[in-house]
C-alpha cells in the first residue's frame, strides 16, 4: 500500500493558497465583454507552480469550488471543483512530465490547462443547460482564461526578479 503523507506546513500552504484563489475569484472581478474575469485562475496557476502539481490543483480546486458555494452557484461547485483540479494538473504535468526543465513550461502548461478548462466548463454547460447556452459562454471563458495566464505572467516574472518564487516554494 503506498501512502503519502502531508505536514502540517503541506496543509496550511495549501489551505493559504486555497483562501487565496478564493479572494481572487469572489472579491476581484475584473469587467469584460461576456461578465467578467477575476484572478482565481492567476492564483491556480500560482499555486500550481509554488505547491506542486497535486497540492496546488487540490488549491485551486478547493478555492474555486468555495467562490460558487459562497457565491450561491451550487450547481457549480462540483464541476468547479474538477475542472479547476484538471486545468492545474494538465499545467502541472507540462512542468514535471511533458517539458522538464523546459524554460516556459509552466506558460505552455497553463495555456493547455486553460483550453483543457473552456473546453470542460462548455461540456458541463451542456449538461445542465443546453448547446446555445454553452457556447454562448466559451468568448467569456476564453476571456477569463487570457486575463488569468495573463496575470499570471507578469506575477512569475516580477516574482522572479525579486527573488520571492523561490522563497515561496522553500517556506
Amino acid at each position: 500500500m503506498n501512502s503519502s503523507t502531508y505536514s502540517v506546513k503541506d496543509i496550511t500552504k495549501t489551505a493559504m493558497m486555497a483562501a487565496i484563489t478564493f479572494i481572487g475569484i469572489y472579491t476581484v472581478k475584473i469587467p469584460s465583454l461576456h461578465g467578467y474575469s477575476h484572478m482565481g485562475d492567476c492564483m491556480i496557476f500560482l499555486s500550481v507552480l509554488i505547491l506542486g502539481t497535486r497540492k496546488g490543483a487540490l488549491a485551486g480546486g478547493i478555492g474555486a469550488a468555495l467562490s460558487d458555494l459562497l457565491g450561491g452557484y451550487m450547481h457549480w461547485v462540483i464541476p468547479t471543483f474538477i475542472i479547476k483540479y484538471i486545468m492545474a494538473t494538465v499545467m502541472g504535468l507540462f512542468i514535471d512530465k511533458i517539458m522538464p526543465n523546459r524554460k516556459g513550461n509552466w506558460l505552455i502548461g497553463s495555456i493547455v490547462g486553460g483550453i483543457v478548462q473552456i473546453i470542460l466548463y462548455t461540456v458541463f454547460k451542456v449538461f445542465l443547460f443546453d448547446w446555445a447556452y454553452a457556447i454562448g459562454g466559451v468568448p467569456g471563458l476564453t476571456s477569463q482564461t487570457i486575463t488569468g495566464v495573463v496575470l499570471a505572467t507578469v506575477l512569475v516574472v516580477l516574482f522572479n526578479k525579486a527573488g520571492i518564487m523561490q522563497k515561496l516554494r522553500e517556506m
